[in-house]
């Protein structure tokens, strides 16, 4: 198989692992990316070394002619840009819109007009169900994508709007679209911040000695998945696109990686050999106490499971920290 693939947001967290995993499957990987996030020139600087197959475009999703340019050239488009952060929205839900609603717009209508034959892979989030403070669940399952929509927060507001077109743009127009609704994803090349990829941030806190804040008890449950997991997901899904276009999927660790975040600041704690200063705020708005991924519909139709343990993956993350820290 040879794949000409697009990435939007490719030069984040979950871009370059998705380019670095899917290109021995690559003819070609086109990068967009407007490096919004500093760190993210950093991703870049390391899949340029990588291979010559992967090609990088600065640039947004919200410029029509660039987006139709490089959606004319490939056969998967994994839309990964977006605004990711709840209390960004909340200070600037302008663009907090613009990116994540606009700019998803622009990506459908793009493949729609001129390659409705590509696959479109949305990475969508948990948080388009709300603080589920309402919802019932079955504690050794998780939550599974019966649960009903509800939005908090501009983010929330956005990241659901485009979920629910990207699975609608299959129904009304036949387009191979795919949404994930992910929960925590970790792993390398995740330069985190309080309010988004907050294991990774927690690690790297700790391996600088620095501040970190806990908005709520601490006692919150979220299943934790390898990014290397979910890049494996992405190409099962590629596969098996005919069977799966137009459906949504809860995806992350799963009952047997879910843990509190007390408990995940006591594992660094443990593995880095020291501690740090912890504190204490208020809950935020729409934070979820529970969130586990009911997985049964992947693993049923996708044959996709977790592979990755929690322990060791977090392992290896404090490894890549510490790697970044010593670069630093």
């Amino acid at each position: 198989m040879s794949l000409n693939i697009l990435i939007t947001g490719g030069a984040g967290f979950i871009g370059t692992n998705m380019a670095e995993q899917f290109l021995p499957l690559a003819e070609k990987i086109l990068i967009l990316d407007n490096f919004s996030r500093p760190t993210s020139k950093l991703n870049a600087d390391f899949l340029k070394k990588l291979s010559p197959k992967i090609q990088i475009f600065e640039g947004s999703v919200l410029d029509e002619a660039l987006v139709k340019k490089l959606v004319l050239q490939v056969d998967i488009v994994i839309h990964l840009a977006a605004q990711v952060a709840v209390t960004t929205s909340l200070i600037d839900p302008q663009a907090d819109f613009d990116t994540n609603v606009r700019g998803s717009f622009c990506v459908l209508e793009a493949v729609r007009k001129h390659n409705p034959s590509a696959i479109v892979l949305y990475s969508s989030t948990n948080k388009v169900y709300g603080d589920l403070a309402t919802v019932k669940y079955d504690p050794k399952l998780g939550i599974d994508e019966l649960a009903p929509i509800d939005l908090y927060s501009p983010y929330g507001c956005s990241k659901g709007a485009a979920d629910l077109y990207f699975l609608d743009y299959a129904r009304s127009f036949g387009l191979k679209t795919v949404v994930f609704r992910q929960s925590c994803i970790y792993g390398p090349h995740q330069y985190g911040l309080e309010d988004q990829g907050w294991l990774a941030f927690f690690v790297l806190q700790f391996l600088r000695r620095g501040d970190i804040t806990i908005y709520g008890d601490g006692n919150q449950i979220r299943d934790m998945l390898a990014v290397e997991d979910l890049t494996k997901l992405y190409q099962q899904a590629v596969f098996k696109i005919a069977e799966i276009k137009g459906q949504v999927f809860n995806i992350g660790g799963g009952v047997t990686n879910a843990t509190s975040i007390n408990h995940a600041l006591a594992e660094i704690e443990e593995i880095v050999g020291h501690g740090t200063k912890i504190s204490k705020a208020d809950k935020r708005l729409g934070d979820q106490d529970y969130f586990v991924a009911d997985t049964r519909k992947a693993k049923e139709i996708l044959v996709w499971q977790p592979e990755i343990n929690y322990q060791l993956g977090l392992k290896k993350l404090v490894s890549w920290g510490q790697s970044v820290v010593a670069k630093a």
